[in-house]
């Protein structure tokens, strides 16, 4: 009887706890009239509730309701004597950006205007804010177009860079490479194993654009669905309200209560002879109609990086031009061992190294003249193809920003907390915004959160910091949160602690695969409660690993958390787990064995 009798209390409590927070009771307001007509019981649960719920929103907050810090929680009863709460402290969450107030809203839908919403852009970012939009009741168009690129005049269908030349093509090509090499791994296990097997890169490329066409087409039918209208168009700016469409069959005059400027950005490419002419991008190289042979890639960002790292694996000769340091913006003991690896797979690394011209010989091979950056001295080599990969240009010069008066910083636009830009009405997201992440993952969802705030009466805010990320090289590497050097630059060597270690996939065994370079390290507080502020790992299906681990630092992970979690064996995510020697220490980071 008594186990009945708790039941129906906790369920009763939930059910008052559901009805005291609903907006439109007023049951705590009325609980001195209500007592009167319930029995002495209920009018007790119904104080327990009400004091449960009230501690509740002290201790968590309510949204819409933080002070200017962003600290949660409501000002203390008058006379209680109570301070106000103190500020929400986190080492992951910027919660004064995500939460301050107050936030700007154009939710008045209707009047004059064509579209409460125009989205200029149709890659992840707009289209994520476009269809948010519509599901918050608002008219919405979404323009999209794509330019041929300047060599080989490629273009593609809706979705923009991760579908139809980024994330998407990238990865299933270094997939393809990763077979390969596993096929080859598999004679070890006792398949087997024919030795002709070679890739085949026209059926490699058509099988890639095959599923490209087949997202294109989803995303078309989605965008139907939603009752966004698609406009396949360059718009530019009449002024701040007012957009021209130039179309495949004439131009159109459009106006708007709002815009999102979502149109990302472009491989940019060297101010040299012969750039344009003759080098590709990797725009073009998903689509490429002939085996890319022998490689020149002028980068080594991580989209060089991959491109040479998968390129290698179907069987073909990159080689990466180095101007000044690897995978800059990533922590460099991680990226220069990165780069030893490819090396130590026969990809050759031409350090301090830039590109002077690009010639097209008799013979259609394409000779490259460089020199070294700090000897001066030059040289020259023949490829097949150059590949530059130099880094991205924002698409700001068609828009005609200056007619809506919205101001550029270094061929992007500056937005505030809010994906705001100087003018009232116009918003950007995606990788069109200075001085924020270029990542899929983070402009989608900063598009969804943008279309909530405007339209949906939300007041959350993308939070920018410590983005997990991953470079598909042949051994990937992936990190979240600080690098080494700017948590010795935020905090001061003698405040960080490194936990590093070797460690050897069991996989790796048999086929007696390198592990010379699996590493991964954990940078953290020294003293205290020894927060983590980054991890950093190399090794296979660093993306898969990394994942976990980016959501426990993000909800304040520390070192002792760390290495009293139990790992699941063997694997390689559970190295971290395993975590216990520091750089200070100076001891031997490798193990003795898998199981040691």
């Amino acid at each position: 009887m008594n186990l009945c009798n708790s039941r129906f209390s906790v369920t009763f409590v939930r059910q008052c706890s559901t009805i005291l927070t609903s907006p439109s009771a007023s049951i705590l307001q009325n609980r001195g009239s209500l007592t009167t007509k319930v029995p002495h019981w209920i009018s007790s649960s119904l104080g327990c509730a009400q004091h449960t719920f009230q501690r509740t929103m002290n201790s968590t907050g309510q949204r819409g309701s933080r002070d200017s810090t962003g600290a949660p929680g409501g000002s203390a009863p008058a006379g209680s004597g109570a301070g106000a709460p103190p500020p929400f402290q986190h080492p992951h969450c910027d919660r004064a950006a995500m939460y301050a107030q107050p936030v700007r809203k154009m939710s008045n839908k209707g009047g004059s205007y064509d579209y409460d919403l125009i989205v200029i852009g149709g890659g992840s970012a707009g289209l994520a804010c476009a269809k948010e939009a519509v599901l918050n009741g608002a008219r919405v168009a979404c323009l999209d177009y794509v330019k041929p690129t300047p060599t080989l005049g490629t273009k593609w269908g809706v979705g923009g860079t991760c579908v139809n030349v980024g994330c998407i093509p990238k990865k299933l090509m270094h997939q393809a490479s990763l077979l390969g090499e596993a096929v080859h791994e598999a004679a070890a296990y006792g398949w087997n194993v024919d030795d002709k097997i070679k890739p085949d890169w026209h059926k490699l490329v058509q099988s890639v654009q095959n599923h490209i066409k087949s997202v294109n087409w989803v995303t078309r039918v989605d965008l139907r669905d939603k009752k966004v209208e698609y406009i396949n168009g360059l718009g530019s700016f009449v002024d701040s309200h007012t957009l021209l469409a130039k179309l495949k069959s004439g131009e159109r005059t459009i106006t708007a209560q709002t815009f999102v400027i979502a149109v990302g950005g472009r491989p940019r490419y060297p101010d040299i002879p012969g750039a344009v002419e003759y080098g590709i991008t990797s725009d073009d190289l998903f689509s490429l109609d002939r085996e890319p042979g022998k490689t020149l890639v002028v980068g080594a960002g991580y989209i060089g990086l991959e491109c040479a790292g998968f390129l290698k694996g179907l069987g073909y000769e990159p080689t990466v031009m180095v101007r000044s340091i690897v995978l800059r913006g990533f922590d460099q003991q991680m990226a220069e061992l990165v780069a030893a690896s490819m090396e130590e797979r026969g990809i050759p690394f031409l350090r301090k190294s830039v590109p002077l011209s690009v010639e097209k010989q008799d013979d259609g091979k394409l000779l490259v003249k460089y020199k070294n950056v700090e000897t001066g001295e030059e040289a020259e080599d023949v490829y097949d193809t150059v590949l530059w990969a130099i880094g991205r240009k924002g698409l700001v010069d068609d828009l005609n920003l200056p007619n809506a008066g919205v101001t550029v910083q270094k061929d992007k636009i500056p937005v505030d907390s809010q994906e705001a830009t100087n003018v009232a009405n116009i918003y950007a997201v995606g990788d069109i915004i200075y001085g924020k992440p270029e990542l899929t993952p983070v402009a989608v969802l900063a598009g969804r959160l943008l279309a909530r705030r405007l339209y949906g009466g939300s007041n959350q805010r993308m939070d920018y910091k410590d983005v997990a990320t991953t470079v598909f090289t042949p051994l990937e590497y992936a990190c979240v949160g600080l690098s080494e050097e700017d948590a010795v630059k935020q905090f001061g060597a003698d405040e960080i602690e490194v936990f590093h270690g070797y460690y050897k996939p069991t996989e790796f065994f048999i086929p007696q695969k390198s592990v010379r370079y699996c590493y991964l390290k954990a940078v953290a507080e020294r003293h205290g409660d020894q927060r983590v502020y980054g991890l950093h790992y190399i090794g296979p299906v660093a993306g898969e690993v990394i994942q976990g681990f980016a959501a426990a630092l993000k909800s304040g992970l520390t070192i002792n958390t760390l290495i009293n979690t139990v790992g699941i064996h063997p694997t390689t995510a559970e190295e971290f787990t395993r975590l216990a020697i520091t750089k200070r220490s100076g001891l031997d980071p490798t193990p003795a064995s898998c199981c040691s």
